[in-house]
């Protein structure tokens, strides 16, 4: 690991092409040495070549498939054991654009265990060390269909819609415990992975983010210090005030009877 004006390490997943390269650029460029996970080590190799010829940080590549058990544990030892490790950002994942009904369920259960059960034990790896250090960050990075699944694919929603929900929960817990938590909602955006989606070439220009502008933005909110961050959304007060009425209606959802529209039935 590098020592010159260091932030510690940052462990980036699904860093070999697209958001995830991007945001190793952009981190080593703050002062993070980075430990890159995905699964093409030849791709891998090149990220990290370029990173360390441009920014001079100290890169290891840690290729595994986060859906092998055996190379997801490999991760989440490295998360345990490397004290040096102060951010995480869990951005490897995939989705999917067919409709719920016309998607191979053997695939859909691939993708929950990218999206959801990788990111969950990745995470738990991760936080009791921050938590006992009273400092840390963790990224996630989720999608507008997290707040609109009707977009596409439904089980891809579902996917997105957990990992928000894990986000917010976790600012609850550990929010005041020195940690910061942030869910990152991309919509359209010009990177493979949306190509492997179903595509954006059928969208307009102007509902298409670049993938640089997309991490640009992230960083941006994490550095303001949001929670949930929403970069195509123009109107923050949107969001501000959507979070406003669903905080204020989880106040009102027990009670020891039926609401009355439900008692003449």
């Amino acid at each position: 690991m590098s020592t010159q004006n260091s932030k510690g390490t940052a462990l980036v997943t699904g860093a070999s092409t697209g958001i995830g390269a991007l945001y190793a650029d952009r981190l080593a460029r703050r002062g993070y040495d980075l430990i890159l996970v995905a699964r093409s080590a030849d791709r891998l190799r090149g990220v990290a070549d370029r990173i360390t010829a441009t920014t001079g940080r100290a890169v290891d590549i840690l290729p595994a498939d986060l859906n092998n058990p055996a190379d997801l544990r490999r991760v989440e030892e490295r998360l345990r054991q490397d004290v040096s490790i102060t951010l995480l950002v869990n951005n490897a994942g995939f989705g999917a654009a067919t409709p719920l009904l016309s998607s191979d369920v053997d695939e859909m259960e691939r993708m929950i265990g990218v999206n959801v059960t990788a990111l969950t034990r990745l995470t738990y790896a991760v936080i009791p060390s921050f938590v006992a250090r009273g400092a840390g960050t963790v990224v996630n990075i989720a999608s507008i269909v997290a707040i609109a699944p009707e977009i596409l694919n439904g089980v891809y929603g579902a996917t997105k819609a957990y990992v928000l929900a894990l986000t917010q929960s976790l600012q609850h817990e550990v929010g005041s415990k020195g940690v910061r938590v942030q869910a990152v909602l991309p919509g359209a955006t010009a990177t493979d992975f949306w190509d492997m989606a179903g595509g954006h070439g059928t969208l307009p220009a102007d509902w298409v983010m670049r993938a640089d502008d997309l991490v640009d933005a992230a960083l941006a909110g994490l550095d303001a210090g949001e929670v949930v961050t929403i970069p195509p959304l123009q109107d923050g007060g949107e969001w501000t005030a959507y979070e406003a009425a669903r905080r204020t209606m989880s106040t009102h959802l027990s009670a020891s009877t039926p609401a009355a529209r439900y008692r003449n039935v």
